[in-house]
């Protein structure tokens, strides 16, 4: 025998975002699902992910509520994946896990001074292709695999060796595109950082990591960093 335990859970959870949706935008008066999903993708990131899933669900909803012919039978029964996606989903607008939350750690700084000699060290012993490069408290920019890979290659090509030997001041010149970072405050959302990625892709301007702040300020401890590796793992 079916029941209708699917179908209630999934009308709850569904009625809920319902709800969220018109929080977001601030809506006082009825509002179809699909023009709450049009408006409210424009403020919500996490809106814009789901959208699709949002719409599709919004038909399944109407042939449950307008194709009940008792409460005991429903014409279109959900099952129990669709069930558990919209109740995750319900999860997930409600409280969205911030960035703060996720990827808070201790981050390993560099100072300007440090030698290459010694950043390669860490790169074997820690796999690491990010470092945050500071003089003293001051942020001085991010250096990467690449822009050691582009400071060989200059000298290689160059056909000389270095006078001095190489710091991550020097590294920082050789890095193609010296603003490939940006600072972002721990209470945005982990959806919020995944948007910031690919917006940047769109624009030309890809960023390397994300470095976590408390409010997104550069003069502020570094408390946590995000690469594109660790945002691809976000559902």
């Amino acid at each position: 025998m079916v029941t209708t335990q699917n179908s209630d859970r999934f009308l709850t959870a569904f009625n809920r975002i319902d709800h969220r949706l018109r929080d977001i935008i601030g809506a006082k008066d009825f509002m179809p699902f699909y023009r709450l999903v049009d408006q409210a993708k424009k403020k919500d990131v996490l809106v814009r992910k789901y959208e699709d899933d949002l719409r599709s669900y919004a038909d399944l909803r109407n042939a449950i509520v307008h194709h009940r012919t008792s409460m005991e039978y429903v014409i279109a029964e959900p099952h129990v994946d669709v069930v558990e996606r919209i109740e995750y989903m319900d999860a997930t607008l409600a409280k969205p896990t911030l960035v703060g939350q996720m990827f808070r750690k201790k981050v390993l700084v560099f100072q300007e001074k440090d030698s290459l000699k010694h950043v390669l060290k860490v790169i074997r012993s820690r796999k690491f292709t990010q470092f945050p490069v500071y003089n003293k408290t001051q942020f001085k920019g991010l250096v990467t695999t690449v822009g050691i890979t582009n400071w060989l290659a200059s000298v290689m090509g160059g056909n000389h060796v270095p006078r001095h030997v190489p710091t991550l001041h020097d590294i920082l010149l050789h890095e193609k595109n010296r603003v490939n970072y940006k600072f972002v405050s721990r209470y945005i959302t982990i959806y919020e950082a995944e948007e910031i990625f690919k917006q940047g892709v769109e624009r030309g301007r890809r960023f390397e990591a994300l470095l976590i702040t408390e409010h997104g300020k550069t003069h502020q401890k570094l408390i946590g960093i995000i690469t594109p590796l660790d945002i691809m793992q976000v559902e």
